[in-house]
């Protein structure tokens, strides 16, 4: 890989606003790309998640980093506001688009975690739904004759766990994140005929903005974090997500992933790339290592 391998690409990275999106969004930046983000939190105005991130400091910090990037403030639940989006992208780039990126998300405040399904708010479970797997359908419904169209391309769907995890520990969200992987596997039958490649992709465990201010850390002090759990010694920055994508976008024979459920330490090693303290944390490993035996190092698994 060169120092810009994708100098020249244009990318679209939604639910861009902060954690994993806006760690992609940067290290595909930093890779060369030109790169529209989006979200729902503005300078303007901030979106139900109430974080104080916004779409425009991520098209800064992707600028910052070597890229272009270009905020566009979209609801992906808003078909019009879709559409008028990727007619955007078409137009500026000539019909180019290179890599799609189905971040979003917004089920943060409806996911429950301590009841069945029979005794969730059913109108929470169903919005989360629309917001964290319609959305995805929206944009690539949009978006893919883009790809399509030049016969080349990567989509990645971006979720939690891989294909062959077992339940999620509640209902709404398991069916959220087990929807966007097959969501992946069907665009990849799709795409495939057509020389594009989908993939789903999950992070470890993603020390993102609103799981600092979850441990009350920062990222100079998160590991003051892992006295309140263990587990978070094996946390890996948005970096390490971006630099997954940004690796899979590079790479010319992509296709062999077609319609895989990836995970970011898998494609580190496959890769060689690190997270932004030069650790490679292998969540898997690591996680897989403490159900068979208690006393599993993390320092073995960075």
């Amino acid at each position: 890989m060169t120092d810009r391998p994708l100098t020249g690409q244009v990318a679209l990275v939604s639910g861009a606003t902060r954690g994993g999106g806006r760690g992609i969004a940067v290290q595909l930046g930093a890779a060369g790309a030109t790169v529209y983000v989006t979200g729902r939190s503005t300078t303007a105005s901030r979106s139900p998640m109430n974080r104080p991130e916004t779409i425009e400091e991520t098209a800064e910090l992707v600028t910052a980093a070597g890229g272009h990037g270009i905020s566009v403030p979209t609801d992906h639940l808003d078909v019009d506001r879709v559409r008028e989006l990727v007619a955007r992208i078409d137009a500026e780039q000539h019909g180019r688009l290179d890599i799609l990126v189905n971040n979003v998300w917004g089920g943060d405040p409806l996911t429950v975690w301590d009841k069945p399904l029979w005794e969730q708010p059913l109108e929470d479970g169903l919005l989360l739904q629309r917001q964290a797997v319609h959305t995805h359908i929206i944009t690539s419904w949009h978006a893919l004759p883009l790809l399509v169209a030049r016969r080349r391309g990567l989509v990645v769907e971006v979720t939690d766990g891989t294909a062959d995890q077992g339940y999620r520990g509640t209902f709404f969200y398991d069916l959220a994140k087990a929807g966007v992987i097959r969501m992946a596997q069907a665009q990849a039958g799709d795409l495939r005929p057509h020389g594009v490649t989908a993939v789903a992709l999950t992070p470890g465990f993603l020390r993102s903005e609103a799981m600092l201010d979850h441990f009350g850390v920062t990222e100079d002090t998160w590991r003051d974090g892992i006295a309140t759990d263990p587990y978070f010694a094996m946390s890996e920055t948005p970096v390490y997500l971006g630099r997954a994508v940004a690796a899979l976008a590079a790479d010319p024979k992509v296709d062999r992933w077609s319609g895989q459920s990836l995970a970011t330490w898998q494609l580190a090693k496959e890769y060689g790339f690190t997270d932004a303290d030069g650790s490679r944390p292998d969540w898997g490993g690591y996680f897989g290592a403490t159900q068979r035996q208690s006393d599993a190092v993390p320092e073995d698994y960075r």
